[in-house]
């Protein structure tokens, strides 16, 4: 794990925060694929490592011919594939039994544990607006979980396994980022998703899933989508900002997915809700005052 902080904003490249940005956008439509699929949760998130594979190591060839990485440094990495397959696991079977939004928020746990790690195990300082930046945004995801505490026992289980696939993907993103630092983005992408496919596909058989699709282009967006342009932007982007940012940036998800869900799936949203997210989008401009000054 890491124990060191990401490089200095001066270094920064114009393109990294929107970057960040982005992946948690197009994240954010993870869920409404995996509902899409007609496969089982477990192997839609298969297909998702699985398909990606092919483009992954065309992209990471030049960087792992590069490679210089401690032989403890790629077990690790291995390690955090693995780790990954559970986190999404657990989220795509709670994503099939709560609603979109909550899904989104709980399998995001890390909004909030990893600026605890910055705090309490890297000691990082935090400025008076990035306080402010994360209570307003700790308040917003607060308004936008309210739905989740009905009385219902389907959401409550669909929570807890999304709550369960947050944790696991802290420790995923605090794994890679030592790699991240000497390693290009795709051949990190390209390892994890190499090992995280066969615990999926072996999880999938014995749950009695069903693995082959009957029509593939849910999966393919999802694989597209999702494992090579969310989680590419993001580990691209991982290794340019503080556990504090990262942590904030992925509140972007449940506010996208809180606006799908009600438009295509007819979940509500009140006017709360929508000042919930308009409190997380404050937050994420906020915390970014500090790195433009």
């Amino acid at each position: 794990m890491a124990t060191s902080t990401p490089i200095s904003h001066m270094h920064m490249p114009r393109m990294a925060f929107p970057a960040l940005i982005l992946a948690n956008i197009v994240l954010a439509m993870g869920p409404i694929l995996v509902r899409l699929t007609d496969v089982g949760p477990v192997a839609s998130a298969f297909w998702r490592l699985t398909l990606a594979l092919p483009f992954l190591f065309l992209l990471a060839t030049p960087g792992l011919r590069r490679a210089r990485l401690p032989v403890g440094q790629w077990w690790i990495l291995a390690a955090a594939g693995v780790v990954f397959a559970g986190d999404l696991a657990s989220w795509h079977v709670g994503i099939g039994h709560t609603k979109v939004a909550n899904a989104t928020l709980f399998g995001n746990a890390s909004a909030l544990a990893l600026p605890l790690w910055g705090l309490l195990v890297l000691r990082e300082r935090m400025t008076r607006l990035q306080g402010a930046a994360l209570i307003l945004a700790g308040i917003g995801a607060a308004i936008l979980m309210g739905g989740s505490y009905e009385l219902s026992p389907r959401n409550l289980i669909g929570d807890l396994f999304c709550l369960l696939a947050g944790v696991l993907y802290t420790a995923y993103l605090l794994m890679i980022q030592g790699s991240r630092k000497k390693l290009d983005s795709w051949s990190v992408l390209a390892v994890v998703s190499l090992t995280g496919a066969p615990p999926l596909l072996l999880t999938a058989w014995m749950m009695g899933e069903q693995v082959m699709p009957g029509h593939w282009g849910p999966v393919i967006l999802l694989a597209l989508s999702s494992q090579i342009i969310g989680q590419g932007l993001l580990t691209y982007a991982i290794n340019w900002f503080s556990p504090l940012i990262l942590g904030l940036s992925l509140l972007t998800q449940p506010v996208v997915s809180a606006l799908v869900g009600w438009w295509l799936f007819g979940e509500i949203l009140t006017p709360i809700d929508l000042a919930g997210a308009v409190a997380v989008a404050v937050a994420l401009v906020l915390v970014r005052l500090p790195a433009r000054a």
